[in-house]
């Protein structure tokens, strides 16, 4: 009997996300490499963490942490966040039963969509947005509803229009994404802000999902203004935020939520079966670290003075500086340099001055030409005069 030999046949699964293919980050950091230029793309310091912090995580591996910790995370990290949380906006979460250590923000986020967003929902996403959201929102079946930032006779504004937002809402809304500081504009929600959408969110049961990474990220004297400092809104939202751009450690991946005791059991429910748990010796190096508040209580100034060095080279440009209030981002506007289009202008940056940077339409998810990009900051200062000295001739 002859057998009959099959050819190996990989099935057509087709695909949940057919919009999502090689991000503009990994396009321009691969041109930056290819030639040399100076990477203000990507968002993550090129700077080392506090050398404590490392000691920290080596001592908990030497004694003994290596084994799964508590699915919701450590208890005395979980204790720290509140601590710092109670501290910072004068809300108190049990750590027990309303924080959850994530494997980072980006996790922590699609956790609370998938938590929370059933097929046929509706999430009101304000853009420029970070480029996560909205295949999250895909993933669990929901439909993103765009609102773009800014105000009519406002040039370069990313202030949140609540009108806008409130003309969004339908009896399909289910959740409402909110960034702040925000990512990629530098922009800062305001206490009157708050005030507008928890008045606007009152009579309803949408969720928020308050994305807050910059969270220590604030500049020239004004406060961050967390969800959790306005009760109303703390009732209804996670809050969500990174240790990795707090510490400078991006390539840990790991972050928190804190959210109401029902909200928080939800979101467990999805975590355990999507993570589990996170890294156990950083968990307890974090925990230890975190009983100094100076990291995270002078980060403000730390990166205030690279945003003033940066700005004022820019200064010096053709470049029309757009506000950067918080984060470790600039955007810039280049209309009087070049009308090129922003990915255009980005790739000539890149291979004719040596200087990477992003362009904001890919933060926009029809795009949306303004002639804006987006640098990076967050970078050793010898590093900032290297690309302001490329960027001179502009």
């Amino acid at each position: 009997m002859t057998m009959q030999v099959h050819s190996p046949r990989t099935p057509d699964v087709g695909t949940k996300l057919p919009r999502v293919g090689t991000t503009i980050f990994t396009v321009m950091s691969a041109l930056a490499q290819e030639h040399d230029a100076v990477n203000l793309g990507q968002g993550f310091p090129d700077f080392d963490c506090d050398p404590k912090l490392v000691d920290c995580v080596a001592e908990a591996m030497r004694a003994g942490h290596n084994q799964y910790p508590p699915m919701p995370g450590v208890p005395a990290l979980r204790d720290a966040i509140a601590r710092k949380i109670g501290a910072l906006y004068d809300h108190r979460y049990d750590p027990g039963l309303e924080i959850t250590v994530t494997a980072g923000a980006t996790q922590g986020i699609l956790t609370a969509i998938l938590a929370v967003v059933r097929p046929g929902d509706e999430v009101i996403v304000l853009e420029p947005c970070y480029d996560s959201y909205e295949p999250n929102i895909e993933l669990a079946g929901g439909k993103a509803v765009f609102v773009p930032l800014g105000r009519d006779g406002e040039p370069g504004s990313f202030r949140p229009d609540f009108e806008r937002i409130a003309a969004a809402i339908t009896p399909r809304t289910r959740a409402l994404l909110v960034n702040t500081p925000h990512n990629p504009s530098a922009s800062v929600w305001t206490r009157e802000d708050m005030h507008a959408l928890a008045e606007l969110l009152r009579p309803t049961d949408i969720v928020v999902i308050a994305d807050e990474v910059y969270e220590h990220m604030v500049y020239d004297g004004q406060a961050h203004e967390s969800v959790a400092r306005h009760p109303e809104l703390a009732a209804r939202s996670f809050i969500v935020s990174s240790f990795g751009k707090t510490y400078h450690v991006t390539g840990w991946k790991v972050g928190y939520v804190a959210a109401p005791a029902p909200l928080s059991a939800e979101f467990r429910k999805v975590h355990q079966f999507n993570v589990f748990t996170v890294n156990t010796p950083v968990q307890h190096a974090l925990a230890r670290y975190m009983a100094d508040p100076a990291p995270y209580l002078e980060l403000p100034a730390f990166y205030q003075h690279k945003r003033d060095l940066f700005r004022d080279g820019l200064g010096r440009t053709r470049f029309r500086l757009l506000p950067s209030e918080g984060s470790y981002f600039q955007c810039v506007d280049y209309s009087a340099i070049s009308d090129r289009s922003e990915v255009e202008f980005c790739r000539w940056l890149t291979t004719e001055i040596g200087v990477a940077a992003i362009p904001l339409s890919v933060f926009y998810a029809g795009g949306r030409e303004q002639r804006v990009v987006r640098f990076c900051f967050a970078k050793k200062d010898e590093t900032l005069r290297s690309a302001l000295q490329r960027l001179a001739q502009l």
